[in-house]
């Protein structure tokens, strides 16, 4: 794999790691306004994912890797994404799988598995690329202060 660099995120937290991968899938956007993309297509997805935290875990992680790897990779690889009715709704343009569904998606799925971990780390970005010349970025709204898991 070749050596990307991506925005990074700001934040406070003293550690930050950044976990790359790829996925295959299928999907189609049913809107009408987004003309070709209306119709069956499929992309190889590449994510980044950035985690950030104070603490590490008792194997000196922030998190594993393998874990993000499992939550993504192994739910959206070779699938179509308009078939995963609890993440993705055809009637719901908050939830039809375009680039930055599926970033904001990634992103409550892995921050749902760090929420049950006990040193509490945030996912603070989750970069998709769709096609080459194509991308998003989804960084969640600011934690105000004094709300769990919040950094300032």
């Amino acid at each position: 794999m070749m050596q990307q660099l991506f925005p990074s995120a700001p934040h406070s937290y003293c550690y930050e790691l950044n976990k790359q991968l790829q996925f295959a899938a299928a999907h189609y956007v049913p809107a009408e306004s987004a003309g070709k993309c209306r119709k069956l297509h499929g992309h190889t997805y590449f994510v980044n994912m950035t985690v950030a935290g104070d603490t590490l875990d008792d194997a000196g992680f922030l998190v594993n890797f393998a874990e993000l790897k499992r939550i993504v990779h192994d739910r959206f690889d070779h699938t179509v994404l308009n078939d995963d009715a609890e993440s993705f709704d055809d009637g719901d343009p908050n939830r039809f799988p375009t680039s930055e569904v599926v970033a904001r998606t990634i992103w409550e799925l892995v921050q749902r598995h760090l929420d049950t971990l006990p040193n509490r780390p945030r996912c603070v970005q989750v970069y998709v690329r769709e096609t080459p010349t194509s991308y998003c970025i989804y960084r969640p709204p600011a934690v105000r202060s004094g709300e769990a898991g919040g950094n300032g």
